[in-house]
């Protein structure tokens, strides 16, 4: 049997566990109870995407919200960034977005949006889950009940406000021919009209709502051999590649290479500077070419741990309108939200190409770039801290940021050492000019973490002889 504890995640992230299994709809009611009370009631949105298990789940949480007197304003399937800009358009009091992103489709998974359209940071997410736990709501009486509001146009306003901040007519003229990879997710109900407004002629893969995912969720190179296909067969400028709620943008070069999910905030980064330098923020998990452009441009770049709200945060606090978590392809523009956003990214990448009259495959080159290789390791919490303390010891020596994991930096290069936010693993990230250096230090720290994994087992053996 599946230990219910190891796949149930409570963090800034939301709570998001396996169908069935740890997340079951009288959990997602009282969760949605609970972010009621928390909220202090009112108008709370509530959108999905497409996993089968989300209509189940965005009842339980419209049960749960009106049970403590809110009233849910349901957007359907749409984009999880859709749902944060609506919490903003409704003045509405918190938001709920039911999705579990980039994992399997046996996950799901409830996302807590604050009233500015954030997520809740750490401290608000351990004060809902306190909440949550005391369970001593107040429900509502018959005569207190609000009635379930509907909007069906919220994308249109969410493209409206994008149009808004590109230049949209320089786009238009060049009619470029692009791909996308719909991951049977939001965009495949979204990314064609998306495209098609901006003059484009689109062609779609993987684009079919019919409860499947066709590819593995997360929008990663070795998953977009379909989308490099179409990309070549019809001569496309561009191929983009979603995951399944529309917050995560890769991107494939006219050649049908892809490219790294980094590349999609550096390059777009660099767009916009170039335009109109400022701070950047990303999370420590993003590649060193963010910095070096930055730098070109006279520049800041300022770094905050792993987590959409953990960079935005930061963006407000050195003022950085642009931000970005290159390891997921998460960018993010405050000139239209502060969140990640996949058509926001779609559009710059298109503006881009327009302004530039250039092919990706010379922008991409002409900009700074590193190799990056990453591992995944099955973990827990309390496994992950002694592994990540121990490790701090053997590095101290080093130059070392701790504040999120453990990230060494090194003269030409870093790694990091970190517990995933959204799976109970380990991860090992390493970034470097050459991929032999990358592969040389993910090799050596899965080592040094097998033997702390093996000496830790050996000690728990000794006492219990003893």
């Amino acid at each position: 049997m599946t230990n219910k504890i190891h796949c149930l995640k409570f963090s800034e992230s939301g709570v998001r566990g396996i169908i069935g299994d740890s997340l079951t709809p009288l959990l997602v009611s009282s969760m949605a109870s609970a972010f009621g009370r928390y909220v202090g009631g009112g108008k709370v949105i509530i959108g999905r995407d497409t996993r089968p298990s989300g209509e189940m789940l965005q009842h339980a949480a419209i049960a749960g919200l009106l049970a403590v007197g809110c009233q849910p304003v349901v957007l359907g399937v749409v984009p999880t960034p859709t749902v944060q800009i609506m919490v903003e358009e409704y003045k509405a009091n918190g938001g709920i977005a039911i999705t579990a992103s980039h994992n399997p489709d046996a996950w799901n998974a409830l996302k807590f949006i604050g009233p500015r359209g954030i997520f809740l940071d750490q401290t608000e997410a351990a004060e809902l889950f306190d909440v949550y736990t005391q369970s001593n709501f107040v429900y509502s009486r018959e005569t207190d009940h609000r009635d379930i509001r509907y909007d069906n146009q919220a994308f249109d306003k969410h493209m409206l406000k994008i149009f808004q901040a590109i230049d949209v007519e320089t786009i238009r003229k060049c009619h470029f021919r692009v791909a996308v990879d719909c991951c049977n997710g939001v965009g495949a109900l979204y990314s064609r009209l998306f495209l098609e407004s901006l003059g484009c002629r689109v062609w779609t893969v993987f684009d079919r709502v019919n409860g499947k995912f066709e590819r593995p969720p997360e929008p990663i190179e070795e998953n977009l051999g379909e989308l490099s296909k179409m990309v070549k067969t019809h001569h496309c400028a561009i191929g983009f590649a979603h995951d399944p709620d529309g917050d995560r943008m890769v991107f494939v070069q006219e050649n049908g290479l892809p490219l790294s999910a980094q590349a999609t905030v550096a390059l777009l980064l660099d767009h916009l500077l170039s335009e109109s330098p400022g701070a950047v923020a990303v999370n420590l998990q993003t590649t060193k070419a963010v910095e070096d452009i930055a730098a070109s441009y006279g520049c800041e770049t300022f770094y905050s741990k792993v987590g959409e709200i953990n960079v935005v945060e930061k963006m407000f606090e050195c003022n950085a309108d642009i931000g970005g978590e290159g390891n997921c392809g998460g960018f993010i523009w405050r000139k239209v939200h502060p969140g990640r956003d996949s058509y926001v990214a779609m559009a710059l990448a298109l503006e881009m190409l327009a302004t530039s009259q250039q092919q990706l495959s010379e922008i991409y080159s002409s900009v700074s770039s590193y190799v990056t290789g990453s591992l995944k390791l099955p973990c827990d919490a309390d496994n992950a801290r002694t592994i990540i303390l121990t490790l701090n010891r053997h590095y101290r020596h080093r130059e070392i940021w701790d504040f999120d994991g453990l990230r060494i930096n090194l003269p030409n290069g870093w790694v990091l050492i970190r517990a995933s936010n959204t799976e109970p693993v380990l991860r090992i990230t390493a970034e470097f000019k050459t991929a032999r250096q990358v592969e040389k230090w993910l090799q050596r720290i899965a080592e040094e973490i097998n033997k702390i994994i093996n000496a830790d087992e050996k000690s728990l053996f000794r006492s219990g002889t003893n």
